[in-house]
């Protein structure tokens, strides 16, 4: 499962817009991103050739299995991080900035401590 960072930014972009709206359009990767409607066109590609996503009939995005793995697995680590990092007293917006750049880069076994230590549940 070794994918670069930005399609599992785009992974995890895909699942958190359909959690918030039940649904996902190309359009809304592109607004969420802040990055063109031609970048998600060849991300979205790449990522359907590779078997991590699928359109509908009604030309929405979809996650297969395979994609939902990795996304869940992004934004599980997104999540806690931003929690942790709250935790220790550093404002949201910058909490959630921070996550997103490290959620990437580190290891499961650091990953794991870090939530042993602050008792973060990464199963909710």
């Amino acid at each position: 499962m070794n994918i670069e960072k930005t399609m599992e930014d785009y992974l995890e972009a895909i699942l958190m817009l359909k959690e918030k709206h039940g649904y996902v359009r190309s359009i809304d990767v592109a607004e969420l991103l802040n990055v063109t409607k031609p970048s998600v066109t060849y991300a979205t590609k790449k990522l359907k050739d590779n078997g991590y996503l699928t359109s509908d009939h009604a030309g929405m995005l979809v996650l297969t299995d395979a994609g939902m793995e990795i996304a869940d697995k992004i934004y599980t680590r997104h999540k806690a991080l931003t929690r942790f990092f709250i935790q220790l007293g550093v404002d949201p917006e910058t909490a959630t900035e921070d996550a997103c750049k490290i959620e990437h880069d580190l290891s499961e076994e650091t990953f794991r401590a870090l939530c042993r230590y602050a008792k973060i549940n990464t199963e909710d």
